[in-house]
């Protein structure tokens, strides 16, 4: 029954919008309020229980870490692929990769950030063609000639270039920091991306990466622009060498929001090979506290986190989580970048997504804004053009990891006698994003709201609704997002104040990749701090596929495995296709500053090792993994105290 007193306000702001005659024959037929009139102001429901909703329906699958030949490092690897070859195969489109191998995504993405490197952007490929004006300095000559003799000395060059972006050898030589040379390389960027932009169908967004490599730690960003080319062509892209510290980049994004009107975003990756640097406690430069501005300044310019990539996955670490045994996923955690520095247990918890989101709490608290307050993303950090990350498609992160025969067992890539084996890339990963169309704008706009996810490469769709009322019915409904956005707040949300006596419920769900693999569970995990300020976790099993019961200790029974490893097959009959219920947070204390993300995975699959091994007729050596559990994360939900 309809609240008298809205009635009347509706009943006078309607009435007003007619006209007296209209009115005055509506009342004199029909007395004070005619049926006319009524149908006028309360419609019936239609037929269609979609009209009207304005929120996203489903979400956009991208990369907003891509390389192409325009990166010094990309190139220098053998990458022969521009930005053009790169939107073409993200659009769906069969291209021809720098190994001569045609490859073709299973699906179209719907957009993709192609991020060249700032330093140096496109001036190897100058040096490789032997552009006459820079063949005068004797360094880029010598570059030139050992980029044509093969690949083992062109890695050569990279390494060179490596320690001098690093600090670590003799400076860079003056003609690569030429503006007018990386004017005219953005510029062929941007006009790539306005060519390759179709709004509705496949957005192509304008960005670029800052990589500072400091002493061989990696603190890179992504940058990511909303706008299209007559504001982006207006800055050179930052570089490192301008300066390889943060707070800088950050002052260079918020220039061009001022002197443009535009808006921008830089998303940090690959914190586990920053050796503890790149989510500290107290500000690396200077070694000095971390303010309020400090904090204010990257919560604004940094809302996402790539939290997995080919590099590693970047979700959590063993020894950050003890008590999860899906923490040891993917790891990469030898040392810094060049593996100059050893990895050190200490240095974890500044590394890895969900210490940072608890230390973020800490830091609200000291500091009334939370700096680490990120939503999650995926994307690939591929340096072959390529975004291709299905484990039966994996193009590899270099040309010469692309598909062959030793790829596995050959290492990618020697730092003194230190080196990284081809079987430890990952196959990972993309960017879902709930956008309510395919455009610049909205996708943006969404990645600011943080309604986003990572996933490690399959294309599930998955939900996260906090609030304080969802009940168990909500469950049973075909159309989540409906009662979701109703009653609650989505991911990268906050929650409202606590209601007396309430704690917070969340509705989830998730639905498979249309042609993957089926679900194993949906986990909360669930970071607080207490009353004397210590930071704890706890991953709880949400929903989850078949009748197992979690045992005495809490934990739910592994799913199976239906893979055949010699045959890199599976098939779908265990898990489940979807996953969707109401879950309480039985240990809710209201005073507590709190988040919430959502952890969904898989049942176990062959990796892209076994497809490898299966395609080529090879043995793996045992310590070579062959199966794993592919998986999404959400961006969180918070809850903050009052007062």
């Amino acid at each position: 029954m309809r609240s008298l007193i809205p009635l009347a306000g509706l009943a006078f702001a309607a009435i007003t919008a007619f006209s007296p005659t209209a009115l005055a024959q509506e009342t004199m037929d029909e007395g004070t309020l005619g049926p006319k009139m009524v149908e006028t102001l309360f419609p019936k429901p239609g037929y269609s229980p979609y009209v009207g909703n304005t929120f996203p329906t489903r979400p956009l699958f991208g990369d907003t870490h891509l390389h192409t030949s325009q990166s010094f490092d990309a190139i220098a690897f053998g990458n022969s692929l521009g930005p053009e070859e790169a939107y073409r195969f993200a659009r769906g489109e069969e291209v021809v990769s720098s190994t001569g191998q045609h490859a073709r995504l299973s699906r179209p993405l719907d957009f993709l950030v192609v991020s060249d490197h700032a330093e140096n952007m496109g001036t190897l490929g100058e040096i490789k063609a032997g552009n006459p004006t820079l063949m005068n300095d004797p360094d880029l000559k010598r570059w030139n000639q050992m980029m044509a003799n093969g690949a083992d000395q062109a890695m050569n060059v990279y390494y060179e270039i490596m320690a001098s972006v690093g600090g670590g050898g003799k400076p860079l030589p003056a003609a690569l920091r030429s503006d007018e040379l990386t004017r005219s390389v953005w510029q062929k960027n941007v006009e790539a991306a306005e060519k390759y932009n179709d709004p509705g169908t496949f957005t192509a967004l304008i960005g670029y990466e800052w990589s500072s490599n400091t002493r061989g730690n990696n603190l890179h960003r992504v940058v990511v622009f909303r706008d299209g080319a007559a504001k982006t062509e207006q800055v050179l892209p930052f570089s490192s060498l301008q300066s390889d510290n943060p707070e800088d980049l950050w002052r260079a994004l918020q220039n061009y929001e001022t002197k443009t009107g535009g808006s921008v975003l830089a998303i940090p990756h690959n914190g586990n090979l920053s050796n503890g640097l790149m989510f500290p406690l107290i500000n690396p430069v200077g070694a000095k506290p971390i303010t309020a501005e400090y904090a204010r300044t990257r919560a604004t310019l940094e809302p996402l986190m790539e939290v997995t990539q080919m590099k590693g996955d970047g979700e959590t670490h063993p020894v950050l989580s003890p008590n999860d045994e899906f923490a040891s996923f993917e790891r990469w955690d030898m040392g810094n970048l060049d593996l100059s520095v050893a990895k050190t247990p200490e240095m974890l918890q500044f590394e890895y997504a969900r210490s940072a989101l608890k230390n973020g709490l800490k830091l609200e608290k000291e500091l009334g804004v939370n700096p680490y307050k990120y939503g999650l993303i995926g994307s690939t950090d591929s340096h072959t053009s390529l975004a291709a990350v299905e484990e039966n498609n994996f193009f590899g992160k270099l040309p010469a990891a692309e598909p062959n025969a030793g790829r596995a067992t050959h290492p990618i890539a020697k730092f003194g006698d230190k080196e990284v084996m081809g079987w430890e890339v990952v196959s990972s990963g993309y960017a879902a994003v709930w956008a309510s169309e395919n455009t610049r704008e909205a996708i943006f706009d969404a990645m600011k709201r943080k309604e986003v996810y990572a996933t490690t490469g399959p294309r599930m769709m998955v939900r996260l609704f906090g609030g304080w009322d969802f009940a168990d019915a909500d469950a049973k409904t075909r159309s989540p997002a409906a009662v979701g956005y109703s009653k609650g707040v989505p991911m990268g949300g906050d929650l409202p104040p606590a209601p007396a006596g309430k704690s917070p419920t969340f509705l989830v769900a998730a639905l498979k990749d249309p042609i993957g693999a089926n679900l194993d569970r949906y986990q909360i995990v669930k970071g607080w701090m207490d009353a004397a300020g210590e930071l704890h976790e706890h991953v709880y099993d949400a929903a989850w596929s078949g009748d197992r019961k979690p045992g005495a200790d809490g934990k739910l029974p592994p799913v199976g495995s239906t893979v055949d490893v010699a045959n890199a097959t599976w098939t779908n009959t265990i898990g489940a296709p979807e996953l969707i219920s109401v879950w309480t947070d039985p240990d809710f204390d209201p005073d507590q500053r709190a988040f919430y993300y959502a952890r969904v995975l898989e049942i176990p699959t062959p990796r892209w090792t076994a497809y490898d091994a299966k395609y080529f007729g090879v043995t793996m050596p045992p310590e070579v993994p062959m199966t794993l559990q592919e998986r999404a994360y959400t961006s969180p939900i918070w809850y903050s105290p009052v007062g």
